[in-house]
Formats: C-alpha cells, sequence, structure tokens
C-alpha cells in the first residue's frame, strides 16, 4: 500500500470550516500507528499547466491568484494556487502508481470533484480526479472509469468529462443535497445514482453494487475513484446511512474487479474519518 501524502497540505484554515487540516493531520497519524497495513508514504511531485489546462480553462488557474472568495463555501487563501496544485500533482502520481500495480490512495486536500471546467467551487479549487482521468487518456489508456462515493454529487468532474466516449462516470449520492445536481444521468457517459437522504442502510449499500456492476460491464482499463466518506452515518454534512464496514466492502469489490485503481480523498467530515480510510484501504488490499 503506497500513500501520497505532504504534512503542507494541512496549511490553510478557516475557524469554522469543515474542509479542515485535522482530516489530513489525524488520519496520518492514526494510519502511522496501525500495524494491519504496511504503508508506504510518498510525497507528491509536480503537476505542469498543461496537465491541468485539459479539465479547465486559463482563467480557473489564474482565478487561484485572486484574493477573494470563489462562493460562500470556498474562500482564498494565501497560497492555494500551490495547495491545489499539489493536490493535483498527487492524483497524478497516484495514476502512474495504480498503472504498475500498486494499491495507492492519495490523502491530500484540497478535494476536487466540485470543481468545473471554468469554476472553483464547493471547498475544490481544481479537479483532482478529472485531470488524472485526462492524463490517463492522453497517455494511453482506452476506457477509464471514475467511481464517486462521495455523499455530494461530482458535478464538476461531471461537467468536464461529460458526453466524452473513453471515460465513464459513475456517482453514488445523496439527492437531494449540496450541489442540487445528481438526479439523473447525464449526457452518454455519466450515471447518476441518487439516494434519498436517511435511506436505509440496505438500500444504500445495494445502490452503491448496481453502480459498480455497470462500471464492471463498462470494462474499463483503468478506474480512478473519488472517495468521499461523508455518507457515514455519522458525518455532520449529510443524511447518510454507511458504517465503516460498508467503506470496507466497497475496497474490497473495487479490489475484486481486478482492474487497476487508484483512489483520491474527497469528503467525509466526522472525527471517525481515520477508521474509514483505514477500513476503505483495508479491503482494498484484501485484509
Amino acid at each position: 500500500m503506497k500513500i501520497i501524502t505532504d504534512e503542507k497540505c494541512t496549511g490553510y484554515f478557516q475557524p469554522g470550516h469543515p474542509e479542515r487540516p485535522q482530516r489530513i493531520a489525524t488520519t496520518v497519524e492514526r494510519l502511522k500507528s496501525q500495524t494491519d497495513l504496511p504503508i508506504e508514504w510518498l510525497a507528491p511531485t509536480k503537476a505542469s499547466d498543461e496537465q491541468i489546462l485539459r479539465a479547465h480553462t486559463p482563467e480557473v488557474l489564474a482565478r487561484l491568484k485572486i484574493p477573494k472568495p470563489f462562493d460562500a463555501d470556498t474562500p482564498f487563501f494565501e497560497n492555494i494556487s500551490d495547495f491545489a496544485r499539489a493536490s493535483v500533482a498527487a492524483a497524478l502520481d497516484a495514476l502512474k502508481l495504480a498503472r504498475d500495480g500498486e494499491t495507492v490512495f492519495s490523502l491530500m486536500r484540497p478535494p476536487g470533484h466540485h470543481a468545473t471546467r471554468e469554476k472553483s467551487m464547493g471547498f475544490c479549487y481544481l479537479n483532482n480526479i478529472a485531470i488524472a482521468a485526462l492524463e490517463a487518456r492522453a497517455t494511453g489508456a482506452k476506457r477509464i472509469a471514475i467511481f464517486d462515493f462521495d455523499v455530494h454529487h461530482g458535478n464538476g468532474t461531471e461537467d468536464i468529462l461529460r458526453d466524452r466516449d473513453d471515460v465513464a462516470f459513475f456517482s453514488v449520492h445523496q439527492f437531494p443535497a449540496y450541489p442540487g445536481s445528481g438526479e439523473k444521468n447525464a449526457g452518454q457517459n455519466c450515471f447518476n445514482y441518487p439516494v434519498a437522504p436517511s435511506a436505509p442502510r440496505e438500500t444504500y449499500r445495494t445502490t452503491l453494487a448496481r453502480a459498480l456492476a455497470d462500471l464492471k460491464n463498462f470494462a474499463p482499463d483503468l478506474i480512478a475513484v473519488s472517495a468521499g466518506f461523508d455518507a457515514y452515518a455519522r458525518d455532520p454534512l449529510a443524511d447518510g446511512t454507511l458504517l465503516a464496514e460498508d467503506f470496507h466492502w466497497i475496497g474490497q469489490e473495487l479490489r475484486a474487479l481486478e482492474t487497476p485503481f487508484f483512489s483520491l480523498l474527497e469528503g467525509g467530515y466526522s472525527r471517525d474519518l481515520p477508521e474509514l480510510i483505514l477500513a476503505y484501504l483495508k479491503g482494498a488490499e484484501g485484509k
């Protein structure tokens, strides 16, 4: 198991904001203290403008330097451009490692799946998963699937990748919920699996299984995972009902597809996040 992280990614903070540095710091601490999974720790490298601009307009990159909020949920921070680019770089590094047969998780912030082609929003500045998927396509992958199990719909990923025939997007999420999208499928390649707020845990898990079966039928040669842990029953930002063992099961199911995959941290705001990530990683490693 390889984990890509950087203690510097905890270097921005707004009091009271749920996207807080402790999400990363406490998870690193927990993963370093456990003994069930051997972990190799890696730091992100660099991401180029060319790689980022496959997914975003030049204006998005320029906007990262302008000191004013992006929206009510997405503040400006000094050097946020550097933080966002490091998160992208970790995603690209994870892609390379997955292609080499490694199990790999990017434990970075900021998250990315709400950032659209033209706009940073929803705690997200650059769309890490979409950038990595387009890099994979540009460097030889034929069919790429993105599996997004964050409780919030990955509207940005959908916006960037909609109607491509070489990438398919599978998102299981609460609806209605922020950002208000994801009620129906979109375009020819974006498949949405909405779950009602406080739906029974069995319903949520059945919906996840249906999405994974459809992903398998797409027959990708690479899977990119937006791993959000906010569908957890005690997460403060939504009304999910999943437990730690469900995230372990998701990891197992992805492993069972026998297709290279890599995972990037998206949401997850409960104090139990480190245990949820550990459960997922154990599943992904067959533990």
